[in-house]
């Protein structure tokens, strides 16, 4: 049974066991999150597709911890002028292990 899930507008595949990788969310490592913005619920036999969610289906996870990516480097400059910036930016993420896929229907 697998699931496609929704967070920070971004959308996953998951299934239980997984480790998935989603924008920041403001919980504490070891804490247990429900994530009810379920797309589609496939489990063997059939599929649900919602509209745009699948009412009384959910997905739980355990929250691993917080990170951060990679440093992405802006530059930008002006052509014949003295003009240069560089920025960067550091993107926080949180890992959550997947323990339950639940579809009630």
């Amino acid at each position: 049974m697998y699931a496609i899930i929704e967070s920070g507008g971004k959308q996953y595949k998951v299934s239980s066991g997984d480790t998935v990788k989603v924008d920041k969310l403001s919980s504490e490592p070891g804490v247990t999150v429900t994530i009810e913005k379920v797309l589609l619920v496939v489990d063997g036999t059939r599929t649900v597709v919602g509209t745009p969610y699948i009412t009384g289906a959910a997905v739980k996870a355990e929250v691993m911890g917080t990170e951060k990516a990679q440093k992405v480097l802006v530059y930008k400059k002006r052509a014949r002028r003295v003009y240069e910036k560089i920025r960067g930016h550091r993107q926080q993420f949180t890992s959550v292990k997947i323990t339950e896929v639940s579809f009630g229907g």
